[in-house]
């Protein structure tokens, strides 16, 4: 044979290697881009189970803390009610047709359903609108709490704070424990390590056996570790 078809032969032969090499990265690749694509379809799963989890975590809390009102409210009577009570103001016909409950309900409701799908800026401009148009409304506490926890959530810590301690300054409210603990936690983010302490020490001395007490523990234990 000729050493030109010689050269031809084994020209042609490179080309072809070449392309297989070049097939099986391609294979390699595709097989890659398949491979992150399943990862990604199962991360954006296991996202929605959080955010689905979270939902229901913060209905479950929202019904607990209402029923325990509701319990707290029929346990006290209406003597221990008149006894802490004010005295009564007048209502103005203003101020009754502004508290219509079906609609502060619904404004709170309207809130509540932003925080629980973490549309955070929402809630907290809902909370807001709530608070402005109900400063003492039904669902006070409730509504300074979830703000806070609006907060907490975008790292407002200074906000967050602000609402936290509206609630913890009430010691009848159902859910000062929980806003003592997420005080403590948002000191602790600011490194105000002093107060968080305080808190959490406060927190495990009058709320024995509760989830917020077991928590306090262990952030305190945590604190602690790191010289804190």
């Amino acid at each position: 044979m000729p050493i030109e078809a010689r050269v031809e032969q084994l020209e042609r032969t490179l080309q072809n290697q070449s392309l297989v090499e070049l097939l099986t990265q391609l294979q390699a690749l595709q097989q890659e881009v398949q491979r992150l694509q399943g990862m990604v379809e199962e991360q954006g799963h296991v996202l929605e189970g959080v955010k689905n989890r979270q939902r229901d975590l913060y209905l479950d809390i929202d019904r607990r803390m209402g029923n325990l009102e509701r319990q707290g409210v029929a346990g006290g009577g209406q003597g221990a009610l008149n006894a802490s009570a004010p005295p009564a103001v007048p209502v103005t016909p203003a101020l009754a047709e502004a508290a219509d409950p079906a609609q502060e309900q619904a404004l709170y409701q309207e809130a509540f359903t932003h925080l629980k799908e973490a549309r955070y800026e929402q809630a907290i401009a809902a909370f807001k609108d709530y608070l402005g148009q109900y400063p003492n409304g039904k669902f006070l506490d409730n509504a300074h709490y979830w703000l806070g926890e609006s907060y907490y959530a975008t790292r407002q810590f200074d906000p967050a704070r602000q609402h936290f301690g509206k609630v913890e300054a009430n010691r009848d409210s159902a859910k000062r424990a929980d806003a003592m603990l997420k005080l403590g936690y948002s000191h602790y983010e600011i490194k105000e390590w002093e107060q968080a302490r305080a808190l959490f020490e406060a927190l495990i001395t009058q709320y024995p056996g509760t989830t917020a007490e077991r928590l306090a523990k262990k952030r305190l234990q945590d604190m602690t570790q790191a010289g804190h």
